[in-house]
């Protein structure tokens, strides 16, 4: 696999709009570029940077990811974003889903198996901040290719929803995600000391929520090779399009890898209630069950403290030495000149 390259997020986004501006980026000597997309979130801590580190072949020590990190991979290009801060910084999905890139956009959303209390709030808020903006820009792009000449006689260069074989399994009952979607469970070796009771619940219900959305799951810890190279087997394939191997695991007692259009609905069965009584939650539709089942056994704790989140350009873990002296200075002069403006003022009322 190509080095990656290290220049700065910025530095590589100007080259890549130049690139595009002046036509480049398309071949390469003659030669056809591959080129995808590949959007991370997922739980706060839970393992992200590490993962894609290990994915990517490098080595070295993981950092607090910036509020939406880029890296690029050469040759066969691979544009990888990560967002970081959970839930909180969720409106930034809008950064790696454009109508550019969700001609080859795959997304991974990576789960903290360790927080099963907070595991549902962050899946649930996260899928429907990067759907809603998939679906935005699907329709702008509908919207635009309708607006060029001869777009009456054309068939549209984007869809609102992927196109499943017609044998899918359960085609006709689930939801596929617009794009194609990667679930990982990561700290698999902290989610082990759970008793089996409580993997089961998460296992299943992460299985339910896979299949509705057309996914692919695993469940993964840095600590494992083993794990890691499959892992990295699965974002090889969404990234490079190689391929992901055909090992499937479906059993609760061990780490789950099922990829997309292995499960059925049959084979994940009802979801676990030995301690909940179903009839008394007056579900919406099968997800809204398992999510109250889910909420039930793991009461999800309250993110309201996300909502107060800080500005993160003052976070020192996202310091930029330049950028912040610069601002610092800004700052100073706008403070000076609200001094200046109260005194002016202060004079006009003693001359009035």
């Amino acid at each position: 696999m190509p080095k990656l390259s290290s220049d700065t997020l910025w530095e590589l986004a100007a080259a890549e709009v130049h690139s595009r501006e002046s036509g480049g980026g398309e071949e390469d000597g003659g030669e056809t570029v591959s080129e995808r997309s590949v959007f991370l979130m997922g739980s706060k801590a839970g393992g992200k940077t590490s993962i894609l580190l290990r994915c990517l072949d490098r080595d070295e020590p993981s950092k607090p990811t910036l509020p939406c990190g880029f890296v690029f991979q050469p040759k066969d290009i691979a544009h990888i974003w990560e967002l970081g801060g959970g839930t909180s910084l969720s409106d930034l999905v809008q950064i790696p889903i454009t109508p550019v890139s969700i001609r080859s956009l795959s997304v991974i959303l990576i789960l903290d198996l360790s927080k099963p209390n907070v595991l549902w709030g962050t899946m649930e808020k996260l899928l429907q901040a990067a759907q809603g903006q998939l679906e935005k820009v699907f329709s702008q792009s509908q919207q635009a290719e309708k607006s060029k000449p001869g777009a009456k006689h054309q068939t549209p260069a984007h869809s609102a929803a992927r196109v499943l074989p017609k044998d899918y399994p359960d085609r006709e009952l689930i939801s596929p995600f617009p794009v194609p979607l990667l679930i990982i469970g990561s700290k698999y070796d902290m989610f082990q000391e759970f008793d089996s009771d409580k993997k089961k619940v998460v296992s299943k219900t992460l299985r339910f929520v896979a299949h509705y959305y057309a996914a692919s799951l695993i469940f993964t810890s840095i600590k494992s090779e083993s794990l890691v190279s499959k892992t990295k087997s699965f974002f090889s394939h969404l990234a490079f399009g190689l391929d992901r191997g055909k090992t499937v695991s479906c059993e609760s007692n061990k780490p789950l890898i099922i990829p997309a259009g292995s499960d059925t609905f049959s084979q994940i069965g009802s979801p676990p209630s030995a301690d909940v009584d179903i009839t008394s939650l007056h579900a919406k539709n099968p997800k809204d069950l398992w999510k109250k089942v889910y909420e039930r056994v793991f009461p999800q704790e309250s993110t309201s403290e996300q909502k107060e989140l800080k500005d993160p350009g003052k976070d020192p873990q996202y310091s930029e030495p330049q950028i912040d002296a610069m601002r610092a200075q800004k700052d100073q002069e706008l403070e000076q000149y609200k001094r200046n403006a109260a005194k002016s003022w202060k004079g006009l009322e003693l001359e009035t």
